[in-house]
């Protein structure tokens, strides 16, 4: 699963949960005068837009995708550069071996692509390639896990786990604020990432916020369906009654809800972390105790597609007065339920 940097959130711009948008365009004010000779003026900055500009080709490098939510982030990107016939898309195969993908960069590099898009498998570890393509003149877009310093990239675009942990922390205490003495538990991701730290710290400082809450235990699993089904059936036998359940990662809570199932229980509230398809269908129909989700878009990687681009042509992003694209961009970590789930239904990923 994606790391975002801790200072993303607050120093981010908030975008939402769908991609940046590069083909919108940009709307001028409307004015009296039928003359304004101001070179500063937004509506003679430049945007991107949809319209065909200088051809950029675009390297883009993210690490193997063996997680449903890395898929999707490859697959967003591939479809996002279709869209544009001013754009030619260099993808390499991925790779979770350090070496091997910065291998893949460097060849990237010496193709000398106008812009590169870059998921680090490991952002500590690929930041010396990151500043090299830097120093070789390639804007670097550093999509999610973050490299070690802002000189490795030109933009920076991600998710925001802080904010993923507080927004589910936030839905059940609202769902729990008048009950008394309410017990919540929580399945996490991998203890030795970062992302899940944030992201149970999140959680608990929304907690704090209802004081009729307790979290009364925790258990972390691995993002995987096999691991969360083994460690929900150990939350299960350890905790006979709580009220809800938070759960970090869709994938995982696949085999969280069959654990569930298993034993039987039905007597809790259940909010998933993500935003998988089958997360979304199940909010849909709405017969089990998985209420709702937050998303962590995979969207990023198209709105990467056309921060590159924009890099790529000298433009800034419509929407904005500036003429450059900013140095970060923090998605919002929705919250889906049945009430809005049909909105969301096409951004779920398998």
């Amino acid at each position: 699963m994606p790391e975002s940097p801790q200072f993303a959130s607050r120093r981010g711009l908030l975008f939402g949960t769908a991609a940046v948008g590069a083909g919108a365009l940009l709307t001028a004010c409307t004015s009296n005068d039928t003359k304004d000779d101001s070179s500063d003026s937004a509506k003679d900055q430049p945007v991107a837009d949809d319209k065909p500009g200088k051809h950029v080709t675009i390297g883009f490098a993210g690490p193997q995708a063996d997680h449903g939510w890395l898929n999707a982030i490859n697959d967003n990107a591939k479809e996002r550069a279709k869209k544009y016939s001013d754009v030619s898309l260099e993808a390499t195969e991925g790779s979770n071996d350090t070496a091997a993908q910065i291998g893949q960069i460097e060849t990237l590099i010496n193709k000398k692509v106008d812009v590169l898009v870059i998921l680090p498998a490991d952002g500590k570890a690929l930041t010396q390639v990151g500043l090299k393509a830097m120093k070789a003149g390639i804007p670097v877009v550093n999509l999610d896990r973050v490299f070690a310093t802002p000189q490795a990239y030109r933009c920076w675009v991600g998710g925001d786990n802080y904010g993923m942990g507080l927004n589910a922390g936030r839905y059940i205490g609202e769902k729990l604020k008048d009950k008394k003495n309410a017990k919540v538990v929580e399945l996490a991701g991998l203890d030795n990432l970062e992302l899940t730290k944030q992201r149970t710290k999140g959680f608990d400082d929304a907690l704090k916020n209802y004081p009729n809450i307790k979290k009364v235990a925790r258990q972390a699993a691995e993002f995987t369906v096999e691991s969360g089904q083994s460690k929900m059936s150990q939350l299960l036998q350890a905790q006979k009654d709580f009220d809800a359940l938070w759960n970090h990662d869709d994938d995982q809570g696949v085999g969280a809800l069959r654990a569930i199932k298993q034993a039987g229980r039905d007597d809790f509230l259940m909010v998933g972390g993500a935003g998988a398809l089958s997360a979304l269908q199940e909010i849909k129909q709405d017969r089990g105790v998985l209420k709702a989700t937050v998303l962590y878009p995979p969207t990023m990687a198209a709105s990467a597609i056309d921060l590159a681009r924009a890099l790529g042509q000298s433009k800034g992003v419509s929407g904005m007065a500036e003429q450059e694209i900013p140095a970060f961009i923090t998605l919002y970590s929705a919250v889906v339920d049945k009430d809005n789930v049909g909105q969301y239904m096409s951004t779920g990923f398998k």
